[in-house]
């Protein structure tokens, strides 16, 4: 088998890269695709080193798959090229996830979606990930209503050079600007780039992207993003309110009982999900399950996982194989 990594250089291609190698696909052929400047470099992949090479290049050699991680304007141009060319893509940017022809897939939930016909398959946003994956199984026995959603995003969720900024900073060093603020010691209310009506471009992904994936256009969602100065993942605090009433033990057992949702849950042992230990993990931890007493049917919910394992490069491998599971 063929797959092509476009993006292979960046933050998350080099975690695809060890997920791939993880997950079992050291027999495939790799062909590692980057930009120009990095085309004839080389980077390891199961022991073994492989050469970069362009974009035009990997569409050329017609590979089965091609995972891409380079951002939504590359994706634009070169994903309906792979796709011409009978490749399957796996994108991890923006770019497809809001068309109606484009599956948003987190396997777990909704791998049926993908047919044999489909060519671009959309990764959806790191944020909205582990958040479905926690909501996918309160959603089927309750019915989610309304969702209040504050995340605290990690610094890796924006790239290296915000990595750079924070370590930059905390060293008391001078560094190339990331964000329009300093990061460290500090939190920044503002993901991706502001809308007409103030919300942000991340905001709105939460919207859209769990109403798609859910498959329920009906749920009233409302969301505030937040950058904070850490590096092992995202955390959101989660606000549900359900048509139906729910039973709190139930809830835990529904949750315990979900594939790659691990409950974390004891408050009196000061046991909850962190970043810190989210942090090369796979799993989407979720604690302070609590019923929410201001109104009737309504949880409260702590999330974490990392971003650029399940969040990201897990769920676009999970994809992959679930797939080729399919063949």
């Amino acid at each position: 088998m063929k797959i092509a990594l476009v993006g292979a250089t960046g933050l998350v291609g080099g975690v695809m890269l060890k997920v791939l190698e993880e997950r079992g696909f050291c027999d495939c052929e790799l062909i590692p695709a980057a930009s120009s400047r990095s085309v004839g470099k080389t980077i390891k992949f199961c022991g073994r080193e492989i050469r970069l090479v362009s974009v035009e290049d990997a569409i050329s050699a017609k590979p089965e798959f091609a995972i891409f991680s380079a951002g939504s304007a590359a994706s634009l141009e070169y994903a309906p090229k792979f796709a011409a060319n009978g490749t399957t893509v796996i994108d991890n940017s923006s770019a497809w996830r809001s068309l109606d022809n484009i599956p948003l897939v987190v396997p777990e939930i909704n791998g049926d979606v993908i047919t044999a016909d489909d060519r671009i398959i959309a990764n959806p946003n790191c944020s909205t990930i582990q958040m479905v994956m926690a909501l996918a199984p309160l959603h089927k026995k309750y019915r989610v209503k309304r969702l209040v959603i504050s995340t605290y995003q990690s610094v890796t969720g924006t790239g290296v050079k915000a990595v750079n900024q924070l370590m930059k900073e905390r060293a008391g060093e001078e560094c190339e600007m990331a964000y329009p603020h300093p990061i460290d010691l500090n939190l920044i209310p503002h993901g991706g780039s502001f809308c007409d009506d103030g919300y942000t471009t991340e905001e709105v992904k939460l919207v859209n992207e769990t109403r798609k994936i859910l498959r329920d256009g009906g749920i009233q969602i409302t969301a505030t993003v937040v950058r904070v100065p850490v590096t092992g993942g995202h955390s959101e605090a989660v606000n549900v309110e359900f048509h139906e009433e729910f039973d709190i033990d139930e809830v835990r057992g529904l949750l315990r009982s979900m594939p790659g949702v691990t409950v974390l849950d004891n408050p009196s042992g000061n046991a909850y999900p962190m970043p810190r230990f989210a942090e090369n993990k796979d799993d989407v931890f979720v604690g302070r399950i609590r019923r929410d007493l201001s109104q009737p049917r309504t949880l409260n919910l702590w999330v974490v996982a990392d971003n650029l394992r399940k969040g990201a490069a897990t769920n676009a491998v999970q994809i992959l194989q679930y797939i080729v599971g399919k063949k």
